[in-house]
């Protein structure tokens, strides 16, 4: 059995709804594409698909199988095309992690003006704070803010993000005002827990440079929860310019420590160490890094 069209009809069996929608998508008869799909699940040992007189349905098997294959068909049948020189713009399905509060505002028209550009891409997009494991868990590319981890992923800064040590004015009329990252260790200092050092906060001024462990009531793994406690007058913390602009606008915050740079950090794009690239996520780099590169310059 040529397991490749095999997989690829049970594919497109799941996509169409039916054998006979498929099989003409296909080009081949409905009994040869039925034929196809019984010898796989003879091959596999498991049943892929629940038949009734009306309906089709995925069996749980079936489901995890598809989206285990969907993927790898993708990226044969780019792999073909580009091969035969029949491919002119990349094409197929990518898979992005993103944070959950700078992409809304920041990353998805970039990636609304991309899939203009280039109609045949398919883009699945879960926003999270998480650290995902690109590889493990099927992803293409990830984009991050802060500082990055060892690993053996690729990784390119496409802009500098700047950050702020805030508080609001109520803490400061209770507590008194830092005048250098020292004093910091009087205070109370909400940390954001997926920076590679929470409790340690690093600060430079020309060519100094201090380290200072800092202690307060919350911790928490999200920027705009950390925002809420700050206006809330529960401490000192340091966010970065698309969470704090607005709070910030409004005086709901107030800047300290302004002559002492809190640890730099970026955002940056994460991808698996591989020797080739699929097209559609070479060009997805290349897009993103333009167009960061744009919004520095302007």
């Amino acid at each position: 059995m040529d397991r490749y069209a095999a997989m690829q009809t049970f594919a497109r069996v799941v996509e169409a709804g039916s054998f006979a929608a498929a099989a003409d998508q296909l080009g081949i008869s409905r009994a040869q594409a039925s034929k196809l799909v019984y010898r796989l699940e003879d091959q596999l040992g498991a049943r892929l698909l629940q038949r009734t007189t009306r309906h089709l349905n995925l069996t749980e098997t079936g489901r995890n199988y598809y989206d285990r294959i969907i993927t790898a068909l993708s990226d044969i049948n780019e792999a073909e095309a580009e091969a035969s020189q029949q491919q002119t713009e990349p094409r197929g399905r990518l898979r992005i992690s993103a944070p959950v509060t700078f992409t809304p505002s920041h990353l998805v028209p970039i990636l609304a003006e991309f899939l203009k550009n280039h109609p045949r891409i398919e883009l699945e997009l879960e926003l999270t704070d998480r650290r995902v494991e690109l590889i493990d868990e099927g992803y293409d590319l990830a984009i991050r803010i802060g500082q990055l981890q060892d690993s053996s992923l690729i990784a390119r800064q496409l802009a500098p993000v700047h950050s702020h040590v805030l508080a609001a004015p109520d803490y400061l009329q209770r507590n008194g005002v830092p005048e250098h990252p020292e004093d910091l260790k009087q205070h109370l200092c909400l940390p954001y827990t997926l920076s590679r050092e929470p409790d340690v906060w690093r600060f430079r001024h020309n060519e100094q440079r201090v380290s200072v462990r800092i202690h307060g009531p919350v911790h928490t793994n999200h920027g705009e929860a950390l925002l809420t406690f700050l206006e809330q007058g529960l401490g000192i913390g340091i966010l970065p310019d698309f969470i704090c602009e607005q709070a910030l606008r409004k005086s709901r915050l107030r800047t300290l420590l302004d002559e002492w740079e809190p640890q730099p950090i970026g955002i940056h794009i994460v991808y698996p160490s591989r020797r080739a690239l699929p097209a559609r996520t070479r060009t997805l780099i290349d897009f993103l890094g333009n167009q960061f590169e744009k919004s520095v310059k302007s």
